[in-house]
């Protein structure tokens, strides 16, 4: 009993000291201008030598914002009035903008959003890798609405409300945003929501239902239902007949990835096209693949255009997954060779190039954030070098002193993360003595801060 008083005792100190910490916070809006945007898409003034991130307002405004936390170097704070707008602000599309965590620069012109994120990206490589490309490339753009194929949506039956939420999580917190849509998630799933939410609402395990995984080719929707207690007969006829209605493939999971199982139809495939090179990729509802299909089309051809092949290279297509780009190239270069860290994801790479005629491609199962000391295809030469690593980068592969014997021409490197990109383009150009020729960005996730980027280097 004295264990379970001291700990009472102190979770009531916390709350106090949590409530005293809220307490000292200014109450009164503060009046500010706006002097920047933030990666993560809040805007940045100072008061007093230290930074507050604004959420809901933009450069060049001027706002009263009411403070939300305090930190020792920073402070953080929201709009609770524009007075001076943008020229660059619009009104979002979606109603739950704000609220939603799913999107953080609606209230930008997609236009200026790019603006932005071009200018991250060049202040990232100049800051970081001290670098400066000798040409920057005009933003690849694509859809702005409606886009996103990929998605893990939370699911929540919630009592008080009577009902199911489903979707993403509120802007800094934990809980589920009460959607109606979502206008950035492709139409099948974004404008379903609802339909999604009764479903899980007729449920005899509906509070047992926390996440629904979404996955869109350009042939069907799928999505993978996770449940943490047995369905019942009626639950089950209940996902079938919302697949037959929507025309979509219903997985259910009841545990790890081994457990995803295909409820409706009895055979289901997901693929997508690349038409320029003739070349199909299927792919599994839970794996990567790029999200923006927009812009993946216009990507690929693309980096084989920067990869300039006349059909005698041998290529290197590091983190090459299910051979978005490996096969492509394929059709081009003399052989190209894929690496990817999943055995699994290697074996199904080889099997999408025999089910395209491809047989100038050969892969190697390798973790390229380990230790590469032993890997066969790292003894060889190339004429290219393709990077598409995660957003942690390429930092070990890059590092190891045995790349620079690779004897690459040419390295195009397509990046999730400016920071990541601007590290390892430094080291491309002052260890290993490449020029950054050019470097651009693309608009993979419009009306958030995330930045997609290319970057060429030659020796």
């Amino acid at each position: 009993m004295q264990e379970n008083d001291r700990l009472h005792n102190l979770n009531i100190y916390e709350s106090k000291l949590i409530m005293a910490k809220r307490r000292r916070l200014p109450q009164t809006p503060v009046e500010v201008q706006i002097e920047s945007l933030s990666q993560d898409g809040r805007g940045v003034t100072h008061i007093d030598g230290k930074a507050i991130f604004i959420d809901g307002a933009l450069p060049n405004e001027r706002v009263m914002f009411q403070y939300t936390g305090k930190r020792r170097k920073y402070a953080e704070g929201k709009v609770v009035e524009i007075l001076e707008a943008s020229p660059d602000r619009v009104e979002p599309k979606c109603e739950h903008f704000g609220l939603c965590g799913g999107c953080s620069l609606q209230h930008l012109d997609a236009q200026a959003q790019i603006h932005y994120k071009q200018t991250a990206m060049l202040d990232s490589l100049k800051h970081i890798g001290k670098v400066t490309p000798e040409q920057v490339f005009e933003p690849l753009t694509g859809d702005t609405w409606g886009y996103r194929r990929k998605a893990r949506l939370g699911a929540k039956f919630v009592h008080k409300k009577g009902r199911a939420l489903v979707g993403f999580r509120e802007r800094r917190n934990g809980f589920l945003a009460d959607l109606k849509a979502c206008e950035v998630l492709h139409p099948d799933v974004g404008h379903r929501l609802t339909d999604l939410q009764d479903l899980i609402g007729k449920m005899s395990i509906k509070e047992a239902i926390p996440q629904i995984e979404v996955a869109i080719g350009d042939n069907n929707t799928s999505l993978i239902v996770r449940h943490l207690k047995p369905l019942s007969e009626n639950d089950l006829t209940l996902f079938k007949q919302y697949a037959i209605d929507f025309k979509a493939q219903l997985y259910l999971q009841s545990g790890g990835i081994d457990t995803i199982k295909l409820l409706h139809p009895e055979q289901a495939e997901l693929y997508y096209e690349h038409a320029n090179f003739d070349t199909r990729i299927d792919f599994g509802p839970n794996d990567f693949f790029q999200v923006n299909s927009s812009i993946n089309r216009k990507m690929v051809p693309w980096v084989v255009d920067l990869l300039d092949l006349s059909g005698k290279e041998k290529v290197l297509d590091l983190f090459c997954g299910l051979g978005n780009f490996t096969l492509p190239i394929a059709r081009q270069a003399q052989s190209v060779t894929g690496v990817e860290g999943d055995q699994m994801m290697v074996q199904r790479a080889k099997q999408a190039a025999l089910d395209n005629g491809i047989e100038n491609t050969d892969y190697y199962a390798c973790n390229l954030m380990g230790d590469l000391s032993q890997a066969e295809w790292f003894k060889q030469r190339y004429d290219r070098i393709l990077l598409d690593p995660p957003r942690s980068g390429a930092k070990e592969v890059i590092e190891d002193k045995r790349f620079a014997k690779l004897g690459a021409s040419k390295i195009v490197y397509v990046s999730c993360h400016p920071a990541t990109l601007a590290r390892d383009a430094g080291t491309l150009v002052h260890t290993h003595g490449y020029k950054l020729v050019a470097a651009g960005v693309m608009d993979m996730f419009p009306h958030t801060a995330h930045v997609e980027s290319i970057a060429v280097f030659e020796k």
